[in-house]
């Protein structure tokens, strides 16, 4: 497994709108497995804890990274939330998501 700084995360509405949400600290780990699964942690101001609690459940939730730096390319995924908790005053955020080719990325996106 290799662990990278999650440095940027956006979500795709259902509106098919990038929601852009500041991240207080993150982390994404490349599983390395046989599926290519990629574990994505996102430590979040709690005001953003509503809108991860709408998405809890659903099967596919398209989200938008940056890994390492702010000037690096983005990355998509294709991910299912894990999990939302809260720790102190903030939320935890964790997907596990598929990471998309360009021609994987919908057309709406």
């Amino acid at each position: 497994m290799k662990t990278f700084k999650l440095k940027m995360l956006h979500i795709i509405s259902d509106e098919n709108k990038e929601i852009h949400i500041p991240l207080l600290d993150g982390l994404i780990i490349d599983r390395e497995d046989e599926k290519s699964n990629w574990l994505i942690e996102a430590y979040i101001n709690k005001q953003y804890g509503d809108l991860f609690r709408k998405l809890e459940g659903r099967e596919q939730i398209f989200v938008k990274v940056k890994i390492t730096k702010e000037s690096n390319n983005p990355a998509w995924f294709r991910a299912k939330m894990l999990g939302l908790n809260q720790i102190g005053e903030n939320v935890n955020v964790l997907f596990l998501g598929k990471l998309l080719s360009e021609k994987e990325i919908p057309k709406t996106l």
